[in-house]
């Protein structure tokens, strides 16, 4: 058995655990509509150490980009920018790696240190 996807107007709206000969039967519409992937692969890394497959495993509301054949998570914030490499949005500006907690601020474009409060 393998993972589906649903894809309706490019979003994910279901995924499926399901063998392909069923898949391929009908009897959850058209075959056409749902697309492989896999429950080990997050941000173009499978965790098995196989090869990864469409950058991301598929969840409801992901985006499918089909020419880029990958799964793409809903977008935070405006500002971010998507990394094609592992199929993500980032920030414009990498969060510090000072051990402090941070949020990132779109008003501001950088990241709020929330350990001042």
């Amino acid at each position: 058995m393998s993972h589906y996807a649903h894809i309706t107007n490019g979003k994910v709206d279901n995924v499926l655990v399901i063998t392909y000969d069923v898949l391929l039967s009908g009897l959850w519409g058209d075959p056409n509509e749902w697309v492989k992937t896999s429950y080990n692969t997050i941000h173009g890394i499978h965790g098995m150490g196989k090869t990864p497959l469409r950058k991301n495993f598929a969840q409801i509301g992901y985006t499918y980009d089909k020419v880029k054949d990958m799964f793409i998570p809903e977008k935070q914030y405006p500002s971010w920018i998507l990394n094609d490499e592992i199929g993500d949005y980032e920030p414009p500006i990498k969060m510090p790696t000072d051990n402090k907690p941070y949020i990132w601020n779109e008003t501001t474009l950088n990241w709020k240190d929330i350990s001042e409060n």
